[in-house]
């Protein structure tokens, strides 16, 4: 059974004023997230994904569909009742949220006081979770004398005084300079692997989705558009939603005004051939072009590596007998993806 299961969820907001039309945030999300996953729900601003974290905690409740979060159907259930499920729950956010009047210690301690944790329990858990996020040296800090990084380490302690099953992360790198943003990263991935906590990444940024998840969902104007694997999703996006994405972080095929400068700068015949794990290697490629006797020059594109497999898009410029370059390229066809851009 999945952890967390959405199923035909919608979520309208009503108007505000005679009016104001009712707000449709979502519509129809079909979703399931694995126990152990790192999911990656990514989206412009206004998508809905930060209304659907908020059915996950339960701080919405659905207009229609069902919620199921560790086996527990959120509909219905009463306000009172949530409070454990949403112990269960760990959440971090974009601009930290801490108390600015309680010192990392007494961040990271709040949630355990609330769960009604003995102290001499509380004071080992605290001690164990700075530790892990390398801040055992800043317990009595206060936030406003942490840096954005440190501050969001302690976000993650706090999220996981708990011992949460769930862990949301609501844009929590996107405050963070690009270095800071890998060290927060890493440190999610090692709260996956060591803990096993299952983490929803909410965010607008691929790069982060290619940093540390497992699976993604592709959410647009309050619908999931998109989902799949990581891989799958980035080396052969099926929605123009997806594509815009991909295209932050890897380069695949040029665009056309982009085409355009590279024809006036490279001539000949230009095509891109795509490879992917189990497809042929780009030496075996080139060695047939060079049978042929074609030349060719690499002008765009590039290889990637997610998830520990790799595929990639190289535009090449292909000049010599026209021929020789027919020939290459009907042979190549049996292992690869060749389009001609010319």
């Amino acid at each position: 059974m999945p952890i967390v299961a959405l199923r035909d969820v919608s979520k309208t907001f009503p108007g505000r004023g005679r009016t104001e039309v009712p707000l449709r945030a979502l519509e129809g999300i079909n979703l399931e997230i694995e126990a152990g996953d790192i999911y990656g729900i990514i989206g412009y601003s206004g998508a809905g994904k930060s209304t659907l974290v908020r059915l996950i905690n339960a701080l919405e409740r659905p207009s229609s569909g069902s919620v199921v979060v560790n086996d527990r159907e959120l509909a219905g259930v009463p306000e009172r009742e949530l409070r454990q499920t949403r112990l269960g729950i760990g959440m971090i956010f974009q601009q930290f949220n801490l108390f600015n009047s309680r010192t990392v210690w007494g961040n990271v301690e709040y949630p355990l006081q609330v769960a009604g944790v003995a102290l001499a329990e509380r004071n080992a858990r605290i001690s164990d979770l700075l530790k892990f996020v390398g801040l055992a040296d800043k317990a009595g800090a206060y936030p406003n004398e942490l840096s954005g990084g440190q501050k969001q380490r302690v976000g993650i302690a706090r999220a996981l005084a708990t011992s949460p099953s769930i862990l949301l992360a609501d844009e929590a790198t996107s405050a963070l300079d690009p270095e800071t943003t890998r060290e927060v990263l890493a440190l999610l991935t090692r709260v996956n692997e060591e803990f096993g906590t299952t983490i929803v990444v909410i965010t607008h940024e691929m790069e982060v989705i290619r940093s540390i998840a497992h699976k993604v969902a592709v959410m647009d104007s309050g619908r999931i558009i998109e989902r799949g694997s990581v891989f799958d999703v980035f080396s052969n996006p099926q929605t123009a939603a997806a594509r815009r994405f991909v295209s932050t972080v890897v380069r695949a095929v040029p665009e056309p005004d982009e085409l355009a400068v590279l024809r006036s700068r490279h001539p000949g015949t230009i095509v891109t051939v795509s490879f992917a794990d189990g497809s042929a290697s780009q030496s075996e490629v080139f060695l047939e072009f060079a049978r042929q006797g074609v030349a060719f020059e690499l002008i765009y594109g590039g290889i990637n590596d997610i998830q520990g497999r790799t595929f990639g898009h190289l535009t090449l410029a292909l000049r010599g007998d026209a021929t020789a370059i027919a020939g290459a390229l009907a042979i190549i066809r049996n292992t690869v993806t060749v389009t001609e851009v010319n």
